[in-house]
């Protein structure tokens, strides 16, 4: 783990956003246990309603991921973020509202996930672009990391006081700790003074085309974003897969009630928190390539073992939260270390745009494998869709295993990647 000097501690910039963005994560990481358990628990959602919910979240970044990018570039990215966090927060604000005024259904989840998708969306592309313009480059790796730390430290406590409010509040309730949390993330970001680089200013709908195009064409043509993008791109479909119905698995087959689940995912995050605090560690003793697709192997496998935790019995429960924390512990490695390659190869200029194109890919076949995912649940039942998904989850190593990416000691130069993929 890279020790973090007094230089960097001084970096109030970094401190404020650091700050915001672990009290959001808190916030979000009730949400993403409070938000299926209001579907399933107050409004008894169907698998397939299940499936249709989670999509809602990721349709935004394939119908406006590419779109979003562009404008991302064109503005300075810290009004972006501080309009974001404050729209997910009235968007939010409205379950808690419809489920007090007696008039929430399975309808206003659906768009208000579309809604935040959408708003994160534009977050996360403005977010990836902002941070390179206040942290140095020779910390980038750190600052990933030590934001992937909080994220991993939200959801060790998020899920357990997700279960604990659902059980004395209800679920719908318990989302206004999401509201309150986003709120104060735009008040942190807002207080952040940095002078950003020059934006991309040009107009029109022929440039608007050129410069999606020109995003998408960077993570097509460069080797190493290419293979992190349809790797993630592959993998959420299945792993997407297997969350649209997890909740109904852990529900409906074993029994669970909501503060199990909670505590499944609380100690298993335990594992994320150390995973994300060595995460830059990790990629340096191993080596960058060897330490992603590390990584994805985990994943596979954890993700088959899952449903086989069901022939334990009564140890379903531990063995869950153990699988939970190895999958989490390396889950951080990829994600710090893969953002933290896209940045440092991507000139700022285009980061909003690279970025956009990659979610464009990645996040948006995500919202197919929550449809497949609740079909699936409904027509093979709960068990054998779990399976399959992790299969698939295993399979999308490839994309790593067979790319330039596994042989990657250390960052390579900016402009390795063109060079990689010009033709001869």
């Amino acid at each position: 783990m890279a020790v973090l000097t007094a230089k960097y501690w001084r970096n109030g910039n970094f401190l404020r956003l650091w700050a915001g963005q672990s009290i959001a994560l808190f916030g979000s990481s009730i949400t993403t246990l409070a938000l299926p358990l209001a579907a399933i628990n107050q409004l008894a959602a169907s698998p397939i309603q299940m499936g249709v919910l989670q999509m809602a979240s990721f349709i935004p970044f394939l119908l406006f991921g590419l779109l979003a990018g562009v404008w991302v570039d064109r503005l300075p990215r810290r009004p972006v973020l501080i309009a974001a966090d404050l729209g997910r927060a009235a968007a939010l604000a409205l379950i808690p509202l419809a489920a007090v005024q007696g008039w929430l259904r399975i309808e206003l989840l659906f768009a208000v996930a579309f809604a935040v998708g959408t708003l994160n969306l534009l977050f996360e592309a403005a977010y990836a672009a902002f941070l390179p313009a206040i942290v140095p480059a020779e910390d980038l790796q750190t600052s990933n990391s030590r934001l992937q730390a909080s994220a991993a430290a939200a959801e060790i406590a998020g899920p357990g006081v997700a279960g604990w409010l659902a059980q004395t509040v209800t679920a719908a309730i318990a989302i206004v700790g999401n509201t309150i949390s986003f709120i104060i993330s735009a008040l942190l970001i807002s207080i952040i003074r940095v002078d950003e680089p020059a934006h991309h200013k040009e107009t029109g709908m022929h440039s608007l085309l050129h410069d999606m195009r020109e995003g998408l064409r960077m993570v097509i043509r460069n080797p190493y974003i290419r293979a992190l993008s349809f790797c993630s791109a592959s993998a959420n479909i299945f792993i997407n897969m297997h969350l649209a119905i997890y909740v109904l698995y852990l529900t409906r087959s074993l029994g669970f009630s909501a503060g199990q689940i909670g505590t499944v995912y609380m100690v298993g995050s335990i594992g994320g928190l150390v995973g994300a605090w060595y995460a830059d560690r990790i990629a340096r003793r191993m080596g960058l390539g060897r330490a992603i697709l590390v990584e994805c192997l985990v994943a596979g496998i954890a993700t088959i073992a899952i449903p086989l935790a069901s022939l334990a019995g009564s140890l379903a429960l531990v063995l869950l939260a153990l699988i939970h924390a190895l999958w989490n512990f390396w889950t951080p490695v990829y994600v710090a270390n893969a953002a933290s390659l896209r940045q440092h190869i991507t000139p700022n200029g285009m980061l909003g745009r690279v970025t956009s194109a990659s979610r464009f890919i990645s996040w948006g076949a995500a919202a197919i494998g929550f449809l497949l995912g609740g079909l699936a649940g409904e027509r093979l039942g709960l068990l054998p869709t779990l399976l399959l998904a992790g299969v698939g989850v295993l399979l999308s190593t490839g994309w790593i295993f067979f790319s330039p990416v596994r042989s990657l000691r250390d960052m390579p130069q900016p402009d390795a990647g063109a060079q990689a993929s010009s033709p001869a």
